[in-house]
């Protein structure tokens, strides 16, 4: 005879459930790793952030400072160099400049003219009534938006440092512009030359006047004056 209880009969479906039966959640969340499991919303409804989020946040921000220091020595080599800036602003004496001759000189990269005009080139320039011109803009940073009269085109304009002298027939006869046309760049040939005792250019025809007015042809505005100052009772500060 088998000894009693060796083969003991199972319990009925639904009998014995509350002593040691296993939940149903526990079967479904069983094989699922902790980090799967949704957090649980404190009492606001927002849910604590979880390891996983922390790390990309971590991950991102160490991708964005590396990132930095790689890009830094690219954007750093593209600021001026010393010898660049120190091209930025050059001086030109003018005390040796007769009248009615010009010299050219060379600032960042392009010419711009020194002209020491006549009486008869100031007087020719001054007679010209504003509403005669087809750019009435002086077209001079010493001066931005000022009319495109003679004397905001001299060097009547340019301010004179500190304790300098410059006689004003001096300033008045002298004129400094940026040696391209208006057009499109091209170098106009001076000394009087075109229709208005100025400057021509060659490539289109744009004429200008003895204050580098346009006066005809396709230019649109007049040659710009560059910044300049006078640093001295001889020479030019350009930039």
């Amino acid at each position: 005879m088998s000894s009693p209880g060796r083969f003991a009969a199972l319990p009925a479906a639904g009998e014995n459930q509350g002593q040691g039966a296993k939940p149903e959640w526990t079967r479904e969340a069983r094989g699922k790793r902790v980090s799967d499991v949704t957090p649980s919303p404190d009492a606001n409804g927002h849910s604590e952030p979880s390891r996983r989020d922390f790390i990309y946040i971590a991950a991102g921000g160490a991708v964005a400072v590396g990132g930095a220091f790689v890009l830094w020595p690219f954007i750093d080599q593209m600021n001026p160099a010393a010898d660049t800036l120190a091209l930025a602003s050059i001086r030109a004496p003018f005390n040796d400049i007769a009248e009615g001759e010009q010299v050219t000189v060379m600032w960042r990269g392009g010419p711009v003219f020194i002209r020491r005009r006549t009486q008869a080139d100031i007087e020719s320039a001054r007679a010209v009534e504003l509403a005669a011109l087809p750019d009435k803009d002086a077209r001079n940073e010493n001066e931005p938006g000022a009319e495109a009269t003679d004397p905001n085109r001299s060097a009547l304009s340019a301010p004179v440092n500190e304790g300098v002298e410059v006689p004003e027939d001096v300033r008045a006869s002298l004129i400094v512009m940026k040696g391209n046309c208006t057009h499109l760049g091209c170098v106009p040939v001076g000394d009087g030359a075109g229709d208005y005792n100025g400057w021509f250019c060659p490539c289109h025809g744009s004429h200008y006047d003895a204050a580098g007015r346009i006066r005809r042809g396709p230019a649109p505005e007049n040659l710009h004056i560059p910044p300049y100052s006078f640093v001295s009772s001889t020479t030019i500060q350009i930039g």
